[in-house]
């Protein structure tokens, strides 16, 4: 008997090992580290924090400033916009920060070609000129930088000028920058003129022949795979230097349908290339994201009702924000993660959301989705068709034999509505109530008829809408 009931403790312990392997929650990965002072990587579509070192300590950007500039100006602009170089805009720099474009007071560049100047080889010219034909002035273009930056959730960062040059109160986090890179390399337009290798600028006073410009990022531009800079990942990215804020770098790296964005702050030559690509490397081998819609079944699905600030919504009835992913380390499964409902939604939530769900895993953010209230599905065009068919009160169809059909009840019921009237005018003050009943019909069905003439038109379907129209008049 005492043997046997050996055995069988022996076994319970063995299954609840065997049981404690399999659903083991892994780590968060964190053998990695960086020389520069701070710096961070996160994952560019769930925005989780994969590594951070002083990510919340507050150094000058130096010139990765201008891809906050460079964003802004994409934003209320057109590249083909023609900059004119105003005097203050060549000359009001620090002294020794160079001219890159030798430009001069009175020349004349788009847009687009300014931009590349400012992101490819940091052109602080490029910058206040930028500035000046956004916002008019460089103080009018600052106060909408730091407009911009609370809007995407920045609270330890602030700018003086568009350029990245030293400023009394110009200074940002490695966190904050990472939010704003992941804004701007949202951007297409920013991401190719910041992976461009090279750009041609047209002639300018000083440039009679125009000239080429090259970009400075080594980790973008370096296609020797020999190369210590030698980073396939790296797609785009911003430099900068500045004796008091030292190397900075930000990368925007793909690789495997993954997008990841890293910062470097206060690092040292050379080395400062080499932290930003260990951290990129880091965050594609050690981690990877799951799809939120597919793993998610909580809130859209069963018969519970899910209450949101006082209002019940069916689950039936909500959707998930698409293309919503959560990054975890590899290993780990989607529902080891915890949730939150957040029914405060914070600014800046898309329209129609009812609530938040925040996912964390051991303590950390590592994404969200936004719970959507379904919309109503548009009638197709052949419902919307039949739909103006039933609006007019009395036509004439024909049935499947070419016989002309007799008026439906809906013209039986505008005659008793006549007949009505009618009574009503006998008792005295009738024909208005007629009058204003008929005009009453005949907005509705303009208003209906316009209305399925936009969604039509957006369908491209509105000629055939009219041709349709015309033919129903011509059988009256």
């Amino acid at each position: 008997m005492n043997r046997n009931i050996k055995v069988l403790i022996s076994c319970i312990l063995v299954s609840q090992l065997f049981l404690m392997t399999v659903y083991a929650k892994p780590d968060w990965p964190s053998d990695t580290g960086i020389q520069a002072e701070a710096g961070i990587v996160i994952d560019g579509d769930s925005g989780a924090v994969i590594f951070g070192q002083n990510i919340h300590a507050p150094y000058p950007p130096a010139s990765i400033t201008k891809i906050l500039t460079a964003l802004l100006v994409l934003e209320n602009a057109n590249l083909d916009d023609m900059v004119t170089f105003s005097k203050d805009a060549v000359y009001n720099v620090e002294d020794g920060s160079g001219n890159k474009l030798n430009v001069d007071t009175g020349d004349k560049l788009s847009v687009e070609d300014c931009l590349y100047s400012l992101i490819l080889h940091s052109c602080n010219q490029a910058a206040n000129a930028l500035a000046e034909h956004v916002a008019g002035s460089r103080d009018g273009f600052v106060t909408m930088m730091n407009e911009k930056i609370q809007s995407l959730g920045c609270t330890e960062s602030h700018f003086d000028n568009p350029s990245g040059l030293n400023g009394d109160s110009q200074y940002v986090t490695a966190y904050d920058m990472a939010l704003i890179a992941k804004a701007a390399y949202s951007n297409k337009k920013l991401v190719e003129i910041s992976s461009a290798i090279s750009h041609n600028i047209p002639p300018t006073n000083n440039n009679p022949e125009g000239l080429t410009i090259y970009n400075e990022h080594r980790l973008v531009k370096t296609k020797d795979t020999k190369s210590e800079f030698y980073c396939p990942s790296a797609v785009a990215g911003k430099t900068g230097y500045l004796i008091k804020a030292g190397n900075t770098v930000v990368t925007y790296g793909e690789q495997d349908g993954k997008r990841l964005i890293s910062v470097i702050l206060k690092g040292s030559p050379k080395q400062y290339f080499i932290d930003s690509k260990t951290l990129l490397e880091f965050g594609f081998s050690r981690f990877e994201n799951f799809p939120v819609t597919g793993n998610e079944t909580n809130y859209i699905s069963g018969e519970e009702p899910v209450e949101i600030n006082g209002t019940s919504y069916k689950p039936s009835d909500l959707e998930l924000e698409p293309d919503s992913v959560i990054t975890l380390p590899k290993g780990a499964e989607f529902s080891q993660a915890d949730k939150t409902l957040v029914t405060e939604l914070p600014k800046g939530s898309p329209k129609g959301a009812v609530a938040m769900i925040q996912y964390t895993y051991n303590d950390r953010k590592v994404g969200q989705a936004y719970l959507m209230e379904k919309k109503a599905p548009e009638p197709t065009s052949q419902e919307s068709e039949q739909g103006s068919t039933d609006a007019k009160p009395v036509e004439s169809e024909t049935n499947s034999g070419g016989n002309k059909k007799s008026p439906d009840n809906k013209g039986s019921r505008v005659l008793t509505i006549a007949g009505i009237a009618a009574f009503l005018g006998l008792a005295g003050g009738g024909t208005g109530f007629f009058i204003y009943k008929k005009k009453k019909e005949a907005r509705e069905i303009a208003l209906r008829r316009e209305e399925r003439r936009r969604r039509l038109k957006a369908e491209g379907a509105e000629e055939a809408f009219d041709k349709i129209l015309k033919q129903r008049r011509n059988k009256k």
